[in-house]
């Protein structure tokens, strides 16, 4: 995929929740919003779907930084972390790619800082 980075953890969705936010709290995010879709769509529509949960997570000095420069950037903030359980009983987790705000944006600086925000979050993934 293109506009992620995404891996597929051979472990329970509440493990891989676990260890998700534990991953992203070791490089300085923190969980700001999260939306369970299971039960909102079992709430607002009453259809049965699977686990699925979406991470609002942000780095403070980081997104002030990035804000003193463009308050627009809030547009795309917080970065979101996706995850869901998969038929077979391990859990797909996904972060949105950063470098998409800079190519929209067009700056240097907020280019830098979505690679270094992008980097970040693949280190956290990675280590789940």
């Amino acid at each position: 995929m293109e506009y992620c980075y995404q891996r597929v953890i051979n472990d329970s969705f509440e493990i891989v929740e676990a260890r998700t936010r534990e991953s992203i709290e070791e490089q300085g995010f923190g969980v700001l919003t999260e939306i369970n879709v299971k039960d909102t769509l079992k709430k607002k529509l009453d259809v049965e779907f699977s686990k699925y949960m979406i991470l609002g997570v942000c780095n403070p000095p980081l997104a002030f930084s990035v804000l003193k420069i463009d308050k627009g950037v809030g547009l795309f903030m917080p970065c979101n972390i996706v995850l869901w359980e998969n038929e077979s009983g391990s859990t797909t987790v996904s972060a949105f790619d950063t470098t998409i705000m800079s190519e929209r944006i067009q700056n240097d600086e907020i280019e830098s800082f979505a690679h270094m925000v992008n980097k970040i979050l693949k280190k956290a993934l990675d280590k789940i």
